[in-house]
């Protein structure tokens, strides 16, 4: 059977990019993997190429890449971390704007139908909610300061030189096989733990959208012209309250002791963080359809099963 293209994920050993590759090679595409590390072979992906480099050193990324041509580029490169500049955030910035860069400068773009960059809704910063993709970023780290760097770098090479690049501003994408220290298997596993766990008083609004949901919206946006140089949040368009949400994974638990007030908030935190989703609608014809229930019972079976 034909393939259906060839396709780069930086950053492809995370829960994102692990997720994106299963399901590409579900859909026969050729799928090559970026990591700064190694991935131990008991948690590759059977057809992956897996390509070992830090997008911050450019020689290095120039010889990995030589002689490479890829249809479609993913890029998750980088680590969510809001330290400040002064605490170490200059390392932050440099692994998202700088391995962007790096990237375009080494990339074979000869045939390049698609480069979709994954930036951040913490780019809005303390904007009202809705959030919506026009308005102003106020960025308040070196990691979303770096985010919306990149999408106006990005924006500005689509453009000048026609680059086709598609950023997309996810909102809490959660599911089966996210990492421990994100919110949702934290709060999993200290309900499954039986003792009392501190979390915040919860009076936060988010939005979270279900990794299933967000695969598909990567499909439909690689090949797409007219996502080209957009800005596209991609999220539930359902507001939740923290509180809301823990209670309803108590209550899927079927216990826990959650100490709300236990966490100070985040300096700067945007108390309201959710997305308006029209323009997904509109250009991509995509929005989530797994419910939130539908989606903690999911990721609540996962984590069950894999304690």
């Amino acid at each position: 059977m034909e393939k259906s293209g060839r396709l780069l994920i930086v950053g492809g050993t995370g829960f994102i990019g692990r997720s994106v590759a299963r399901e590409a090679i579900n859909r026969r595409f050729q799928v090559s993997i970026i990591s700064k590390n190694n991935c131990p072979k008991l948690k590759q992906i059977k057809g992956v190429e897996y390509i070992v480099v830090d997008i911050t050193k450019k020689n290095e990324l120039l010889l990995k890449l030589k002689g490479k041509l890829f249809d479609y580029v993913l890029n998750l490169g980088g680590y969510v971390n809001h330290t400040n500049y002064s605490s170490g955030g200059s390392g932050v910035y440099d692994a998202h704007f700088n391995g962007v860069r790096n990237l375009i400068d080494c990339l074979n773009k000869v045939g390049l139908k698609g480069f979709l960059q994954i930036g951040s809704s913490d780019e809005y910063g303390g904007n009202p909610a809705p959030q919506y993709e026009n308005q102003r970023e106020s960025p308040i780290s070196p990691y979303s300061c770096a985010k919306v760097a990149s999408t106006y770098f990005l924006q500005t090479l689509y453009k000048t030189e026609r680059f086709p690049a598609i950023i997309f501003r996810p909102f809490l994408v959660y599911g089966p096989g996210q990492s421990d220290d994100r919110f949702i298997p934290q709060i999993i596993k200290g309900c499954l733990s039986g003792k009392s766990f501190p979390v915040s008083r919860g009076e936060q609004l988010r939005d979270f959208c279900f990794i299933d949901d967000f695969i598909e919206a990567v499909f439909l946006a690689l090949d797409n012209k007219a996502a080209h140089g957009e800005v596209i949040n991609i999220a539930s368009g359902k507001p939740v309250s923290i509180k809301n949400m823990i209670e309803k994974i108590v209550s899927i638990v079927g216990f826990g002791r959650p100490k709300y007030g236990g966490i100070k908030y985040r300096e700067g935190e945007n108390m309201t963080l959710y997305g308006d989703i029209s323009k997904s609608k509109y250009i991509l014809d995509w929005e989530a359809t797994t419910s939130l229930d539908q989606g903690l019972k999911k990721t609540f079976l996962f984590v069950n099963n894999n304690e």
